[in-house]
C-alpha cells in the first residue's frame, strides 16, 4: 500500500510538471518557468532524481540567457547520472525497461549541452556532447520521439561539421528541438 501511495506522488510530480510544459509549449514562457521553479524548491536538490532531471531539462528551454541554460541541463543530466547510479546499484526496481527508459534520456540531454555549447561559442565541448549524444541514440526508440532527436543530432552534427564517422546512419526529416 505504501508502494502505491509513494507511486501515486511521483505521477503526481511528473503530472504537475507536464501541465506546466504544456503551459510553456502554449507561449507562456515567464509562466512556466516561475511554476517550474516553484516545483523545484517544492522538490529540492535532494529530491528524486527522475524529477529533478525532468524539472531541469524543462527549466532550461525557458531562460534565454543560454548560461541559465546550460546550468539546468548540467543540472538535468547531473540527476540522470544519480538515477543511473541508484538503478544499476539496486536501489528501487529497476527491471529491464526502466533500465532503457534512463538511457533513454541521454541522447536529448546530450543534444541540449552540445547546442547550449554552440550558444556560448564552444564548439569543442559542443562537439563532446554532441557525439556523446550520437552514441547514446542507439537507447531511443523506432518512433516520433527517437526520430527528432536522432534528426536534432544529424542537423548539429552538420552545423559543427561532424562527419557522422560514429556510425549514426542518415536519420528522418529535420524536427523542432525535443
Amino acid at each position: 500500500m505504501a508502494k502505491r501511495q509513494g507511486q501515486e506522488a511521483a505521477d503526481a510530480v511528473l503530472t504537475r510538471i507536464g501541465q506546466v510544459v504544456i503551459l510553456h509549449h502554449a507561449g507562456d514562457r515567464e509562466e512556466a518557468r516561475h511554476r517550474l521553479l516553484d516545483l523545484w524548491a517544492e522538490i529540492g536538490q535532494d529530491g528524486d532524481p527522475l524529477h529533478r532531471c525532468t524539472l531541469a531539462h524543462y527549466l532550461a528551454d525557458t531562460h534565454d540567457d543560454p548560461s541559465d541554460e546550460l546550468a539546468w541541463d548540467l543540472r538535468a543530466l547531473t540527476a540522470a547520472q544519480e538515477l543511473t547510479d541508484d538503478r544499476s546499484a539496486g536501489h528501487g526496481a529497476a527491471g529491464p525497461e526502466q533500465t532503457l527508459a534512463v538511457r533513454a534520456l541521454y541522447p536529448a540531454l546530450h543534444l541540449n549541452l552540445a547546442a547550449d555549447y554552440v550558444k556560448l561559442g564552444r564548439a569543442e565541448a559542443a562537439r563532446t556532447h554532441l557525439r556523446r549524444a550520437r552514441r547514446a541514440s542507439d537507447a531511443l526508440g523506432e518512433d516520433r520521439y527517437g526520430d527528432g532527436v536522432r534528426a536534432a543530432i544529424s542537423r548539429l552534427e552538420l552545423r559543427l561539421g561532424e562527419d557522422d564517422s560514429s556510425g549514426g546512419g542518415a536519420w528522418g526529416p529535420p524536427r523542432q528541438r525535443p
